[in-house]
């Protein structure tokens, strides 16, 4: 096998082939086609070719450089000009942003538990601002329970879902992992995993379901 692929990547080489090129072409290692290529030396025909198509390539990666650059350039600009709309949140403000958050990613069905699961470590740190400066959640009610995968470091999310809701390890549950048959991919994009705000709290979870009822009969007339 080893001797077909050496033949075929200098075969490649002495048709003027640049190494990255056979790499490419024979789905072979770098340090083997340049190992078994490096006593053929190419004709300056071949040599000026591969010279001119290096320029071009560098000259696309340039221009394409330049585009993004450019396109960021004017989407920063639109960006900035919208921030401008806000020059702070007041606490109704943060009482109806958090309403909305829960509305969507809440738990409305059970009984007396107030619970909301994100992997957005934004949308958490929100939530319990609104739980501690609007419904006065005392610290001692919040529960975690992070739902991660089993190539987690699991003490190291534990910390990271810690400082970012700012309770103590102490009071999460156990963390659950969940098996690898999500695709490589998901668990990528998700190297934390999922984290759930609970506060066992009949009162604040009716509280939050009226404000959510209220809101939808204001908004789009929706009587419950």
């Amino acid at each position: 096998m080893k001797l077909i692929e050496r033949e075929k990547a200098r075969a490649l080489r002495k048709k003027g082939y640049s190494i990255n090129q056979i790499v490419k072409e024979a789905r072979l290692t770098k340090s083997s086609v340049s190992v078994w290529v490096r006593d053929i030396v190419l004709t300056k025909g071949q040599k000026k070719g591969l010279s001119e198509r290096g320029r071009s390539v560098e000259s696309i990666e340039r221009r394409r450089t330049n585009r993004l650059f450019n396109e960021n350039k004017k989407r920063r600009v639109v960006i900035d000009e919208a921030k401008k709309d806000f020059t702070n949140i007041s606490l109704e403000q943060l009482k109806l942003i958090g309403i909305i958050l829960y509305l969507g990613e809440g738990r409305k069905a059970g009984r007396g538990v107030a619970c909301l699961s994100n992997s957005d470590p934004m949308v958490i740190k929100i939530m319990m601002r609104f739980f501690r400066e609007i419904c006065k959640v005392p610290e001692e009610k919040f529960r975690g329970h992070i739902h991660t995968f089993t190539h987690a470091d699991v003490e190291k999310t534990e910390k990271y879902w810690s400082q970012i809701a700012g309770i103590s390890r102490k009071q999460f549950y156990k963390t659950y992992i969940k098996p690898s048959s999500a695709s490589l991919q998901k668990r990528s994009t998700l190297p934390f995993g999922t984290f759930d705000i609970y506060v066992c709290d009949t009162k604040l979870f009716l509280t939050i379901m009226g404000w959510i009822e209220k809101i939808k009969e204001l908004t789009i007339g929706d009587k419950m």
